[in-house]
This record gives structure tokens, C-alpha cells and sequence, in this order.
């Protein structure tokens, strides 16, 4: 199979924190690292198809103004549901082909390049982010540099190609029912999706009944994704969540994990996760930690409560594109799928306030087990199975086809969004027939963030993780 990388340069196989420690210390410019940067993704995206919309002209001026701070000089791309002034915002979507640049830069991506962060444009994303897949009807994949033919996840599909084939160390992400961690686990990255409410606020988030979305970021080492969520932390402290703690650290006391294997849709794992999951329990179990079987604390109803409630947000863009996002939407551009997803909710409209009765109580049954098995933390396989062929999971296809393909892939990742919960997805396994990373995933309580970044130094000291660079 076919594989596409840029780490073909000494800047590429830095991490963020290293490339700052770089650039603070006058051994490179944060200009030179930005050049360095575009001309890796000019090489690769035409292979890969990640980079919606560049902003090359301006990235190198800007990072003449860089001199300090946590993320110094380091590139990143903001994923394209965020606006970034002088670029446009699409969502992914043909509907906003006539969309004018943004005037200003949204918070969470301001707030990243506050700290140093240079912006090289916007990285792709399906429709809205309504599949996990990255495509589009009319125009080229967003294909996984691991394996050309193969999903690389979604909807921060984008961001975590850019990422694992060596143009940027660190990217954007949103996760709303897994996108940043499965992402990851498709590109063989960290993806942390934090506890709600721990970075900045969306704007959007008032208008929603549950707030099952939050921004974070896709990195190749635990620390870059550490560092920012520190650094975020110093500059915007929930006053309703613990804070972070020491995450320069290993955890030092030994956990009591639960092991969850089967699905809460009850589709069970393929062969090569469930050989990954089998390695990442004798894994904790070498390094000392207890681990437990665990089943889903979940009931038969949550997995179309979940895609009733994204069927709300898709009816909400169609009837109100212009109103929520920019003036040019043109709802006969929609996707087949987010119309069909509209459709669905018409349809079942009269459930909706139990629909969001039971996603807003999750959060209950979901503590009482970590409370009852007196669990720290729990184990499961990121996605049910390998990232399919890309064409699977598309926009072209209706929702009746696609998202019952959706959820025999997406288990595990969406109890998080409704819960508020962290969760992160690490690259434990790989699947060498494919040459497809397969990412585990560990859950805490809500506000526990600190203990997976602690967790997850701990573990990729263990078992450093496999990138591209080294193929």
C-alpha cells in the first residue's frame, strides 16, 4: 500500500515543544520553521488533500513577529468550522462556495496563536463534520498518509493528516462524537478530547441544549499535547473543573483501569483492535496497574439518542445557515447526507426533549460506574475497527446507508461528548497487513484531564510510538 510523508528535513521531526525550545533559543527563526513548513505541505497535499484553504503570503510575515512563548514559532492549521480573519469559513461545504473572508480570528484559534503559534491556513473536514471520513461528493479525499486508500477519519481528518506526515507537529481539532480521537487513532496521533467546559467557550455553544463539541488539538508526542493544554489553562481556568496539575510527569500511583471491549452499539471489535486491546491491558498490567473488565454504562437507547441529537444540529444548519454562519449559505449545496440527516429529524422531531433528557443524565450512569467499581480510569479500543477504504463512509451517500456504517465504526468515542467527560486516544497498536495505526483510548471522569496526560506519559515512555518518519 501506498504511503505519503514530509519529514524530509531536520525541522519536520520536531515535536511543538521542541521547535519552540528552537526558536526561543536563536538556534533557528520562526520564519525559517514556517518556510520549511509550507514547502513540506506544498509537497505533500497534493497527495493527501488536507489543506482547505493556505495562507502562505502572510504565514512567514507573521512569524518575523515571533520571538517567545510556549508554542513559538510553531505552524499549526486551524481546522475550517473556525474563523481565522482573512480567510473564509466553509465547514467543509459547498454551500458556503461564495463565503467572504472572516474579519476576525476566533477565540480558541486566537488563543493559539497567542502563544506563539504561526497559522498556515485551514485544514479539511466533511460537511459540518457530520461523518467520520473526510470527503466530499465533488471533489478529492482527504486520504490517510498511512495508507493512501484509506479513511483518515474525521471530521478533524484534516488536521490529523497534516500532522502524522510531517508538515506541522501540532494542529487544530474539534470533537463533537470522537473527530479529534479518532483522527487520531486513523493517523497514529494523541488526541485529547478535554473535560466540557476547560478551554474557551464557542459562541454556538448557548444555542445548543447539550454542548457536546470542544476544540483541542492533534499532536504526535503526549508532552506538545500537554504543553497546550497548560498553557490554556494559565490563560482560561474553568472555575468548575479541577485544574490540570503537574502534567510534566508520569503518573506515579497505580491505577485501577476498567477494560472495555465490547461496543455500546454491539458490534464487535475486528481482529487486529481486538489483538491491539489485548496488548494494551498486558501493557498496564506489566507496568503495575489493576485492570478489570467493565461493560458500557450506557442503555439500548443512547446510540440513536446521539444521532437523533447530530440530526437536530443538521436541521438547525439547514434552516438557519444563513443566520448561524454567513450570509452567501446556499442550502441546495448541502451533502445527500446532511439533508437526509435534516429529514430524519423532521420526522422524529416530537422525541426530542426525551432525547435530551437521557443525553443530559449520561453523565450520571457514567460516573456511578467509575464511583461503584472505584475505577480511575477506563480502557477501550478507540474505533470498533480498521479505517475502511475511503468511498465507505462518504457524503455522497444517504444517511439510511451511511450512518449504520457510522455507528458499527464510531462506538466508543461519542459517550465522552455527552457525558462532558476526557477522553484520549492513544497510538498503542498497528496493524501491519494495512500499515494502519489503531489507537486505544482511555476515559476518566469529568475533570480528571490531568491524570490521562499523566497516564499517557507514562505509556509512550513504555511504548514509544511509531511514526511516519521512520518508514
Amino acid at each position: 500500500m501506498a504511503t505519503a510523508h514530509a519529514f524530509g528535513d531536520d525541522l519536520a521531526g520536531l515535536d511543538a515543544v521542541a521547535t519552540a525550545a528552537a526558536v526561543r533559543s536563536g538556534e533557528v527563526s520562526a520564519e525559517e520553521v514556517v518556510r520549511a513548513a509550507i514547502a513540506r505541505a506544498r509537497a505533500i497535499d497534493p497527495l493527501v488533500a488536507a489543506v482547505a484553504f493556505d495562507d502562505y503570503e502572510r504565514a512567514p510575515r507573521r512569524a518575523r513577529a515571533v520571538a517567545d512563548g510556549p508554542l513559538a514559532g510553531v505552524p499549526t492549521f486551524i481546522k475550517d468550522m473556525t474563523d481565522v480573519a482573512g480567510l473564509p469559513t466553509r465547514n467543509g461545504s459547498a454551500a458556503f462556495a461564495g463565503a467572504r473572508p472572516a474579519t476576525r480570528t476566533f477565540g480558541i484559534a486566537q488563543q493559539l496563536f497567542d502563544m506563539g503559534a504561526v497559522g498556515l491556513g485551514k485544514s479539511t473536514l466533511p460537511e459540518f463534520g457530520f461523518t467520520p471520513s473526510t470527503e466530499f461528493p465533488d471533489d478529492d479525499p482527504t486520504r490517510n498518509p498511512w495508507n493512501l486508500d484509506r479513511s483518515p477519519g474525521g471530521s478533524s481528518g484534516g488536521a490529523a493528516v497534516l500532522v502524522a506526515a510531517g508538515v506541522v507537529p501540532l494542529a487544530h481539532g474539534q470533537d463533537g462524537g470522537g473527530s479529534i480521537r479518532l483522527s487520531a487513532s486513523c493517523n497514529g496521533l494523541v488526541g485529547l478530547k478535554s473535560s466540557r467546559g476547560r478551554l474557551l467557550p464557542d459562541p454556538h455553544d448557548r444555542l445548543l441544549p447539550v454542548r457536546i463539541v470542544v476544540d483541542g488539538v492533534l499532536t504526535r508526542t503526549v508532552r506538545d499535547t500537554a504543553t497546550y493544554f497548560a498553557e490554556a489553562e494559565r490563560r482560561y481556568r474553568s472555575k468548575h473543573l479541577l485544574p490540570l496539575g503537574d502534567v510534566t510527569r508520569p503518573v506515579e500511583r497505580r491505577l485501577r483501569i476498567g477494560a472495555l471491549i465490547d461496543s455500546p452499539t454491539g458490534v464487535a471489535a475486528d481482529e487486529p483492535t481486538r489483538r491491539a486491546f489485548d496488548d494494551a491491558v498486558a501493557l498496564l498490567e506489566a507496568l503495575g496497574h489493576e485492570v478489570v473488565p467493565v461493560a458500557a454504562p450506557v442503555d439500548e437507547r443512547f446510540a440513536e439518542d446521539f444521532i437523533h441529537y447530530w440530526s437536530m444540529l443538521a436541521w438547525s444548519v439547514t434552516i438557519g445557515g444563513r443566520l448561524l454562519f454567513d450570509r452567501s449559505f446556499d442550502a441546495r449545496k448541502l451533502t445527500l447526507l446532511t439533508r437526509g440527516l435534516a429529514d430524519r429529524f423532521r420526522s422524529k422531531i416530537a422525541t426530542t426533549p426525551g432525547v435530551v433528557a437521557r443525553l443530559r443524565r449520561s453523565n450520571l450512569a457514567y460516573q456511578a460506574q467509575f464511583d461503584d467499581l472505584r475505577l480511575d480510569v477506563v480502557l477501550s479500543p478507540t474505533l470498533v475497527h480498521l479505517p475502511p477504504e475511503l468511498g465507505h463512509l462518504g457524503t455522497h451517500l444517504h444517511v439510511d446507508v451511511l450512518f449504520p456504517r457510522v455507528e458499527q465504526w464510531v462506538g466508543f468515542t461519542p459517550l465522552a461528548n455527552a457525558t462532558g467527560a476526557p477522553a484520549i486516544s492513544l497510538p498503542l497498536g498497528h496493524d501491519e497487513a494495512t500499515n494502519l495505526p489503531i489507537g486505544m483510548m482511555f476515559s476518566a471522569p469529568v475533570g480528571h484531564d490531568g491524570l490521562l496526560l499523566r497516564l499517557a506519559l507514562e505509556l509512550e515512555a513504555a511504548r514509544p510510538f511509531r511514526s511516519l518518519a521512520g518508514s
